[in-house]
């Protein structure tokens, strides 16, 4: 079960990368994403959810195995912060590019709460939840851009 959970919390071994593990984890989110982007906006979000839920265990889970709080190797908390960030959103290269970078700037930047969760959190939900809160605030400066800079 451990090298299960190891696998998954490391985005198949994304998390390993000795270069910008999170980075490389959030770029393995851009498949999914586009997957997903093509389904109803409901069940986009019906899968995000249950994505952040399944990410906090195994997050918690990968927590007591690595015995340190968020390993640079747990990525998954990456890909749900990734989800979040393309949330209503066109799945157009542009756009696609554009969200990733936000994101990676809002999750290393952490702006609050992200900060108040990654810090204060210790267990799967703040692995998870301060990529999530960085996934909404890329999400809504994305909204922003696409609204001032339509394509």
């Amino acid at each position: 079960m451990n090298r299960i959970i190891l696998a998954l919390s490391s985005g198949l071994g994304t998390g390993y990368s000795p270069i910008a593990p999170g980075t490389m984890g959030s770029l393995l989110a851009i498949p999914f994403v586009l997957m997903l982007l093509s389904l109803p906006l409901s069940t986009y979000l019906v899968t995000v959810i249950t994505f952040i839920f399944m990410a906090c265990w195994i997050s918690e889970q990968a927590r007591q195995i690595y015995q340190v709080n968020d390993a640079p190797q747990v990525v998954i908390d990456e890909i749900a912060g990734m989800l979040v960030v393309f949330i209503g959103q066109d799945p157009s290269m542009i756009t696609v590019i554009t969200g990733f970078i936000l994101f990676r700037v809002m999750d290393i930047w952490k702006p609050w709460p992200c900060r108040w969760f990654d810090k204060k959190m210790h267990n799967g939900y703040g692995i998870v939840l301060d990529d999530v809160v960085a996934g909404v605030y890329a999400n809504l400066l994305l909204w922003v851009l696409v609204y001032f800079f339509p394509q």
